[in-house]
């Protein structure tokens, strides 16, 4: 009895040198009025603008307005589920979301939590949501080319790895399938792409997955939502997510990523919203004043960088909605400004079939050459300047005016060119194939061929050079060269089958 007692006094101071006390402070307020999205909350005297809130119920918030009897504060999550006089968390963090490769293949809201209906997605990885972009000495230049398949943008408006490049363009004029284009180009090429759709339908959004899916491209892909179902707060906040799971990927792994902002003029609705319930004062267009650093901070995040930091790249393709082709309006110049160039889609052009509606005359690429193989660049040297020569050739000929030999020439090349650039949809090319297609054009071999039937030449020629000489593409796909003697090989090929074309049609 007596060893059992001493046995158990033992056990009891061992327990007792092991306690320690933990004290568990958190500074805590109370709800003074919630609505829309927005909460003003007192008691949080000490919180920092950018801090992390818990609300009742685990909905997240963010602290936007230090004011001087509250805070003023964004919800993440349903705000209807919050009441006057609920408590809330300060947590001395800033907002994070979860990252890693769990995330590819789902469909995720704006903090990264799934709702494909999948399973939960357990990342052990974390990062902040509002990242300051890499310095000077940190970034690389932009000479790696991300091809989007599409001829008339990978040969006048080339894309390089680490390059912001917008899309503008009117309502329903091709603006998302150039961006699902070359989320589907990127399929095999290492490049993770991030889609954050931002105050869509819903339905617009299953069907984007949908396509993605069809086309085997969900498999390095992560598509973020903030429909427009949704509060303004999760609208906001969806890119800088978007970019935080890119981040991951050229950080941490060292590997290129691709985000897509579809579309940043929703963005700046959404944060308009917000500004106006928190009480800032409205400047233009009844937008804050911070407007611009709320884009150029989310674009400026993306960069090439150096090898020391790993080499890794992050490629922003935002989109933009224009009114009625005000290029000029608030936004838009903004985001322009902001950019390394941009493709503007014309209603014009993409009503009369021309697909993608590049206009090239305001189109253009700050990287340029720089981010092209020399093969493309070897023949579409002058593509850009003829087309849009072309384009007011065009008009003037409309007016019924008579036109010399070489003007009727330069039309006549520019009707066939047109033909060429036309792309069906969710039909990337590999640029061996764009190559072969634009030198069938400049080196004069389509010129007996009439304009309505380009496009099927070209198609029949490129299946034709699959099926008979695949060694040709995968050559320039590979070296990305196109010397004089290759060059010279290749046209007597497109020759040779012209003349086979000829003969099939004409049996």
């Amino acid at each position: 009895m007596t060893v059992e007692i001493r046995e158990i006094s033992s056990l009891i101071k061992q327990e007792i040198t092991r306690f320690r006390s933990e004290i568990d402070v958190a500074r805590v307020g109370k709800v003074l009025e919630v609505g829309d999205g927005i909460a003003r909350v007192y008691g949080l005297d000490s919180a920092m603008s950018g801090e992390m809130l818990e609300f009742e119920g685990g909905i997240i918030g963010e602290v936007f307005n230090l004011e001087e009897d509250s805070v003023g504060a964004v919800i993440y999550g349903d705000y209807q589920k919050i009441r006057e006089g609920s408590q809330v968390r300060s947590t001395g963090k800033v907002l994070s979301v979860p990252s890693g490769p769990e995330l590819i293949g789902r469909v995720l809201d704006a903090l990264c939590r799934p709702i494909d209906g999948g399973s939960p997605v357990s990342c052990t990885a974390t990062r902040l949501v509002e990242f300051p972009a890499p310095g000077i000495a940190d970034r690389e230049p932009v000479k790696v080319p991300l091809a989007t398949g599409l001829k008339s943008i990978d040969s006048m408006t080339p894309i390089g790895r680490g390059q912001r490049e917008l899309i503008i363009g009117d309502r329903k004029t091709g603006k998302t399938a150039i961006a699902l284009d070359t989320i589907i180009n990127q399929k095999g090429k290492g490049v993770i792409c991030v889609y954050v759709a931002i105050g869509q339908k819903e339905s617009t959004v299953a069907e984007v997955v949908r396509t993605l899916r069809d086309h085997g491209a969900m498999e390095h892909t992560i598509v973020m939502s903030a429909s427009a179902s949704e509060s303004a707060a999760m609208q906001f906040i969806a890119p800088y997510a978007g970019t935080a799971a890119a981040e991951y990927f050229m950080y941490e792994k060292g590997m290129d990523t691709l985000c897509v902002y579809d579309d940043l003029s929703k963005h700046a609705i959404a944060y308009r919203e917000l500004s106006l319930l928190l009480r800032r004062p409205p400047g233009r267009e009844a937008f804050p004043g911070d407007i611009f650093y709320l884009h150029s901070r989310l674009l400026e995040r993306s960069s090439k960088l150096s090898k020391d930091k790993g080499g890794g790249s992050l490629t922003a393709l935002p989109i933009v909605e224009t009114l009625e082709g005000q290029v000029s309006a608030y936004i838009p110049t903004n985001i322009i400004s902001i950019t390394d160039g941009q493709i503007y889609l014309q209603r014009d052009l993409f009503l009369a079939g021309v697909r993608p509606a590049v206009d090239v005359g305001i189109s253009v690429s700050r990287v340029g050459g720089d981010a092209q193989t020399k093969a493309m660049k070897k023949v579409a040297p002058k593509l850009r300047i003829d087309l849009a020569a072309f384009r007011e050739l065009q008009a003037f000929a409309r007016l019924g005016t008579e036109l010399d030999e070489s003007a009727q020439a330069q039309l006549d090349l520019g009707y066939r060119m047109v033909e060429i650039l036309k792309q069906r949809q969710f039909s990337p090319l590999s640029v061996g194939e764009q190559v072969l297609s634009i030198l069938a054009g400049s080196s004069g071999r389509l010129d007996e061929i009439p304009v309505p039937s380009v496009t099927q030449f070209i198609h029949e020629m490129l299946e034709w050079f699959k099926l008979e000489a695949p060694e040709y593409i995968e050559r320039i796909n590979k070296e990305g060269q196109l010397p004089d003697d290759f060059r010279e090989e290749i046209v007597a090929a497109i020759d040779a089958f012209a003349v086979m074309h000829k003969f099939s049609a004409g049996r």
